[in-house]
């Protein structure tokens, strides 16, 4: 195979994958797809890769529980059928009621699933975020996981969960070095994926003596020094992603040490409130919420532009409950917003689960179409040479966020999305008109306009660039992109 996925050399923001500038876009992160055993994995990735989709992630060693909030996922398999990387052996039950898990032996079937996965994954060109570990929130979801005491026959002490993600019980760290071992050994080979140390890392829970946001992170530098001493002495050296521990009480996603203090390759970032960077707060929306909050997320993504790693918006839940037309747009407008302010953008469709692993007719027709889209477009610049651009739109109709994004002089895209809220008094999807104005250097350009829900371009015309360049928008709904070029 070829050198794995890594960071474009000329362009810090950007990765390079068999000799080709890529842009990380999905709709079809299903992190449960090895775990969860009716998920029909090869139905599952050729539909995404049909679709353009240029990533996927794989949570190794998580379950979830199904709550009225988050009911549906392939991370939530039936107890018969969760796959983990250790036998089932018993004696003796798990909280499930399967059998218990022997730590010291692996598990064949979970195996050769990973290897199907990201076999197939490297045939079709999707790039896979494989994630090693994960936060466990809550005593519920905590009493899943193999390693907790009740669900082995390993002699596994007993701690709080919040401990699961620290140094604190040797026991715990052997165990997870083990597995960080077996499976750095079993995927080297493949050149398609990063590691991701742990899904959504906390500290300061609301949990008596629970760890500092520090104390996690001193955790995650352990794992991380082990993969890349495990990768010194193997024929390849991948990637490894994550952000800083969260802090539960009082609320905060800080970020800047992400970026300067801890020993990644690319900043992951879950789209919450109070996501902070050098003391700056960005709303970037509530789980769940159906708020857009382009706005904030277009200025989080500009104030860490200068900063020389890639950034990935991971997991974006902000309406991904909502299977609808109105959900979908909000995370169309809130794709385009990243992609075209440098950034790579994964929402989970939870429309895709086991046995509709397509997704369903809506979806198909919505959010996956308008990825492939967006997929298509941005692959269509110059991506080496594109950066976010700013001082381009001097004026625009009432109530629409501009992004810029291109080669200054040569080639411009202007999204231009309403950016009203659904529960506002006045919400989004009347149609938008007026006159967008473009400071442009003198020049000869042609124009035409993109719709990203069709995927279609408007015919080109000339245009006489300057100071005030004026252009007369059609007449649209939630959004558009005016394409300029030299």
């Amino acid at each position: 195979m070829s050198r794995p996925i890594h960071i474009h050399p000329l362009n810090p923001k950007l990765f390079e994958y068999h000799d080709r500038p890529l842009v990380l876009i999905t709709a079809s992160e299903h992190y449960g797809a090895v775990i969860n055993r009716p998920f029909n994995i090869e139905r599952y990735l050729h539909e995404a890769a049909e679709k353009r989709m240029t990533l996927s992630r794989l949570f190794l060693l998580f379950r979830e529980m199904q709550s009225a909030r988050n009911p549906n996922s392939t991370c939530k398999p039936d107890s018969s059928d969760y796959v983990t990387p250790f036998v089932r052996s018993g004696p003796g039950r798990a909280t499930d009621g399967e059998l218990k898990f022997d730590l010291d032996r692996w598990n064949p079937e979970y195996f050769a699933r990973l290897h199907r996965f990201l076999s197939l994954a490297s045939e079709l060109g999707i790039v896979v975020e494989v994630t090693l570990f994960s936060n466990t929130y809550a005593d519920s979801v905590w009493a899943l996981n193999p390693m907790n005491d009740q669900n082995n026959i390993n002699a596994m002490p007993v701690i709080p969960w919040p401990d699961y993600i620290t140094r604190r019980h040797t026991p715990f760290v052997e165990r997870q070095m083990a597995f960080v071992r077996k499976i750095v050994a079993e995927v080297n080979a493949y050149d398609n994926f990063f590691f991701e140390i742990c899904n959504e890392p906390g500290g300061a829970a609301p949990v008596a003596g629970s760890a500092s946001p520090a104390e996690v992170d001193e955790w995650q530098l352990a794992i991380a020094s082990q993969i890349r001493a495990l990768e010194a002495n193997l024929p390849n050296q991948h990637m490894v992603v994550g952000q800083e521990a969260f802090t539960y009480v009082p609320w905060e996603q800080s970020s800047t040490r992400s970026f300067r203090n801890l020993p990644l390759d690319i900043v992951n970032m879950h789209p919450l409130p109070n996501t902070t960077y050098e003391g700056v707060a960005y709303h970037l929306g509530e789980f769940m919420s159906k708020q857009l909050r382009i706005r904030a997320l277009r200025d989080y993504l500009l104030a860490t532009a200068s900063e020389p790693h890639p950034v990935n918006m991971d997991e974006d839940n902000i309406a991904s409950q909502f299977m609808d037309p109105e959900g979908w747009t909000i995370h169309r407008k809130r794709a385009w917003v990243t992609v075209l302010s440098g950034g790579h953008y994964d929402v989970i469709d939870f429309s895709v689960n086991k046995y509709v692993e397509a997704g369903n007719p809506g979806a198909q027709r919505h959010i996956r179409l308008w990825m492939k889209h967006l997929s298509e477009y941005a692959h269509s610049l110059d991506l080496t040479q594109s950066h976010p651009l700013t001082g381009v739109v001097t004026a625009h109709p009432d109530h629409t966020l501009d992004v810029v994004f291109g080669v200054a002089g040569s080639d411009y895209s202007i999204y231009m999305a309403d950016e009203r809220e659904i529960d506002s008094d006045d919400p989004p999807g009347g149609t938008i008109m007026g006159t967008l104005h473009l400071n442009l250097p003198e020049g000869d350009y042609q124009m035409a306009c993109y719709s990203p829900a069709s995927g279609a371009y408007s015919p080109w015309l000339p245009l006489a660039g300057g100071t005030d360049t004026p252009i007369q928008l059609p007449a649209f709904t939630h959004d558009c992109v005016v394409r300029v070029r030299k």
